[in-house]
């Protein structure tokens, strides 16, 4: 699959959408720490994510300690931020948004 880079304005205009995403100073990623009500609640958050990058053939880099899940997105074909990785974040608002406090 062929990933295009997304210009600074695009990530701008993306990230103006995505609630508490923050994007590296490096311009390369975008990152969030969701925080949930117990580890039942992070790890059902993570396995409806990791469904749903399997569905995208795009998965994230992530760490969980208890109800905590950090998750960096970006595409390393292209060294940056492309339209998979915006996808990614949305459909991981989704799978939190019942979960969280």
């Amino acid at each position: 699959m062929k990933y295009e880079k997304l210009n600074p304005a695009a990530i701008e205009e993306n990230l103006a959408e995505l609630s508490g995403w923050a994007l590296a100073a490096d311009g390369l990623s975008i990152s969030k720490t969701f925080k949930f009500r117990s580890f039942v609640e992070a790890f059902g958050f993570m396995t409806e994510a990791a469904l749903a990058a399997e569905k995208f053939n795009h998965h994230p880099e992530w760490f969980n300690v208890y109800s905590r899940v950090e998750v960096k997105l970006t595409t390393h074909d292209v060294g940056g931020l492309t339209d998979h990785d915006i996808k990614m974040a949305k459909a991981m608002e989704r799978a939190a948004l019942r979960r969280l406090d």
